[in-house]
């Protein structure tokens, strides 16, 4: 009777713990909302066909990696999170935060928000990343159960062989959350272009190693089991030596210190200078516009921040924004082709989010989807409470389920 007792325990542990569900999260950097359509992603578009899915995946502004990368995954606009840009100075200190500087990236000072890795640990769910941005934090509970540092010369054939290990664990060590990260479409695109081969060919690897986890997959217990979501952080757009206006060149000799060049320039200066500074940009605005940090427009979600300086100029879709240093570079004839981080509402600033697996409804497609409402869904899908402070909202997102 004791035997049959135990076992009867065991079977209802079994299948009560196997409830809780497996989602696998892919960011595709840079993989623009209309890439899909090139016929050189089949086995994404075949996903998206046969799930549930967006016309477009709306990023929030600046549509940069990391600080969307951030949002995704706490549900925050940059300005609440603390990354507002992939690079950035800490007004109160000078201090740099620079997604290419291990020290600062792993640094928890810089992140005010809290992501799923931290939600997710504090309700017993275990989770893993290969990749995603700002997940390599020294806080433990700030980050994954189990993550990998960037690499960036590391093989889609390992992430994919990292997954595989990852999902073979125990079931009480097995991670239910697993990110994974691929960004050579980004970086083609910013070499090349959107419109470029060179993109087609990276959209087609990354294909490849997505076609490669699926088969992976379906070697093992799980294949029915395994929701995909499937998104990037922002797309890309063409952009040219040509296009390129020197703000530097435009202030002359008023003294103030210019960073974050590039879609968005960020402008700090004496106290007393800032009308000066500001009425001869706003004099001179041709192909941007310059904003006082509180004058910025609400839609962007982008003045509250601290380590917003006091002006912010933002160009227009295509065009850049230096000083004299970065003008040389932008224009020079190694200059990038392609780039991001322009007003987020711009149509090619817009991803893709697709999603595939029992949770979700099939052969399903809906209009825009904001980057936002990521995490409420992500904890929508685990029944675990979000954090308090979230800008997402569920019911704008939620309706992609099965059981919304």
């Amino acid at each position: 009777m004791k035997k049959v007792f135990l076992i009867l325990v065991l079977f209802i542990n079994c299948i009560f713990g196997q409830s809780k569900p497996y989602v696998i999260l892919i960011s595709i950097d840079a993989c623009r909302w209309d890439y899909l359509s090139r016929g050189v992603s089949p086995t994404i578009t075949k996903l998206k066909e046969e799930g549930a899915s967006a016309l477009t995946f709306q990023p929030s502004f600046p549509s940069k990696t990391f600080p969307n990368h951030l949002t995704i995954i706490s549900g925050l606009y940059p300005e609440n999170h603390g990354i507002i840009s992939n690079n950035f100075i800490r007004l109160t200190d000078n201090k740099k935060y620079s997604m290419g500087d291990t020290s600062s990236v792993r640094d928890n000072e810089w992140y005010t928000g809290e992501t799923f890795w931290e939600t997710a640990h504090r309700n017993g769910i275990i989770t893993a990343s290969y990749f995603w941005p700002a997940t390599e934090v020294h806080i433990k509970y700030k980050r994954p159960d189990y993550f990998y540092e960037y690499n960036r010369n590391t093989t889609s054939k390992e992430k994919i062989e990292g997954v595989k290990k990852w999902l073979e664990l125990p079931y009480e060590k097995r991670p239910h959350l697993i990110s994974l990260y691929f960004d050579q479409v980004d970086t083609q695109g910013h070499n090349y272009g959107p419109d470029s081969k060179e993109v087609n060919q990276a959209l087609t690897e990354v294909d490849t190693a997505i076609f490669d986890l699926e088969e992976m997959i379906k070697k093992t217990n799980m294949a029915d089991s395994i929701n995909f979501i499937i998104l990037s952080d922002h797309g890309m757009t063409s952009v040219s030596k040509d296009r390129v206006v020197n703000i530097e060149k435009i202030l002359d000799d008023i003294k103030c210190s210019i960073t974050n060049t590039g879609p968005v320039v960020f402008i700090q200066t004496e106290k007393g200078k800032e009308s000066e500074i500001y009425q001869k940009l706003k004099s001179n605005e041709n192909h941007f516009k310059v904003y006082y940090k509180n004058e910025v427009p609400d839609y962007l979600h982008y003045s509250k921040n601290p380590n917003i300086p006091q002006i912010v100029a933002i160009a227009d879709l295509g065009w850049e924004l230096s000083d004299n240093r970065g003008y040389a570079h932008l224009t020079s004839s190694t200059a990038k082709l392609g780039d991001h981080g322009f007003d987020n509402h711009s149509l090619d600033m817009n991803g893709i989010f697709l999603t595939n697996g029992p949770l979700f409804k099939k052969r399903f497609c809906t209009g825009t989807i904001w980057n936002i409402d990521v995490y409420p869904l992500l904890c929508k899908i685990f029944n675990i409470q979000p954090s308090s402070d979230e800008d997402g909202k569920l019911e704008r997102i939620g309706f992609l389920l099965n059981n919304y």
